[in-house]
């Protein structure tokens, strides 16, 4: 795929969904994290039911640690692997106290040191709460990289070197949102809705469907 027909992907998504963002539902950086953290091997929708009612009691690291793991785990039991994931959020939160103060530190390397947290994890949190040109591939912007052409890759990190490189910089804050909604909406994995698509003309799949 050429630069020409990637900008004017962009340019379209973004007249159609100029401001994107998470679908997660949270008020603080803190809860943002602790939410991707839930998000893995899950749906949004699963997870903001969860975090809806535990959140607005125990929103912070220092509430969610006095709560107890016990407790935790009884409040997002509803979300997969939620055992593994309450003893991960237990100790990040500890670490949040103990290292940084309680506040969700800025850089890489110190959220991917905290339990729980990838390289998708941090991604998301430094694109979405502090604004860096991040890219956090998940398994619909995986397919829709692929699948349209706009940033082919083997894994995950190949598509997201690839979209690093390719997107425009006007576009680069913005494009992971709209891929990932692109993805779970419309170019979805079975059978993609291309002719509800806004892009099908500039999309390089070859077998696209027409109803």
């Amino acid at each position: 795929m050429n630069a020409t027909k990637r900008r004017e992907i962009f340019l379209r998504l973004q007249a159609a969904n100029p401001n994107p963002t998470t679908e997660l539902e949270y008020s603080s950086v803190f809860q943002l994290l602790i939410a991707v953290i839930l998000s893995a091997q899950a749906t949004d929708k699963s997870v903001n039911i969860a975090t809806r009612k535990l959140f607005a009691k125990h929103g912070t690291p220092a509430k969610i640690l006095k709560l107890g793991e016990t407790e935790l785990a009884n409040h997002i039991k509803t979300i997969g692997l939620y055992k593994t994931k309450a003893k991960n959020v237990m100790q990040t939160c500890a670490l949040l106290v103990e290292r940084h103060g309680g506040e969700v530190p800025q850089t890489r390397e110190e959220l991917e040191a905290l339990p729980g947290v990838g390289r998708k994890t941090a991604n998301v949190v430094l694109n979405t709460a502090f604004g860096q040109p991040t890219m956090a591939v998940d398994t619909h912007i995986f397919r829709v990289s692929n699948r349209t052409g706009i940033a082919p890759g083997k894994d995950v990190l190949a598509v997201e070197r690839k979209l690093i490189k390719f997107v425009p910089d006007e576009f680069i804050l913005n494009a992971h949102h709209w891929l990932i909604l692109l993805g779970r909406y419309v170019c979805v994995a079975r059978t993609p809705k291309c002719p509800q698509c806004g892009i099908a003309d500039l999309c390089e799949y070859r077998k696209k469907t027409t109803t």
